[in-house]
């Protein structure tokens, strides 16, 4: 019994120690594109599993969807159109399927552009330099 509650406390500490995922990546694609079945051979079996898929979880939709559940900054015209939202606000995106190794490179800098989490409190100010 005691093993089992070192366990359960365990894994409430680790949990609370990730990160909280408020971003998200919607992939706005329509049936038949070329371009779209591209990403999904290339890079759908893995984006989940990796450390950028981790950091902005991917939404399929339809480009013929209502885009009510996010605020874009200009209508999305080309599928695929890879769109990084947070807190239901674009924060870039990415026009076109450039290829695999490309996509990472994109996708990584798109979200450098992601705001910096709260430390709660834990930052430590730099000291003046005289």
């Amino acid at each position: 019994m005691r093993l089992l509650r070192l366990l359960l406390l365990l894994a409430a500490t680790c949990w609370s120690c990730l990160p909280t995922v408020a971003a998200e990546l919607l992939m706005v694609r329509r049936d038949g594109c070329p371009w779209c079945q591209a990403w999904d051979r290339d890079i759908g079996p893995v984006y989940n599993n990796s450390d950028l898929g981790r950091r902005a979880p991917i939404r399929m939709m339809d480009i013929g969807q209502q885009q009510a559940r996010a605020t874009l900054k200009t209508p999305v015209i080309y599928t695929p159109t890879f769109v990084l939202v947070e807190h239901d606000s674009e924060i870039g995106r990415i026009e076109g399927y450039p290829g695999e190794d490309f996509f990472w490179s994109l996708l990584e800098r798109l979200l450098l552009q992601l705001p910096l989490p709260a430390t709660d409190g834990l930052s430590v100010a730099p000291s003046k330099m005289n």
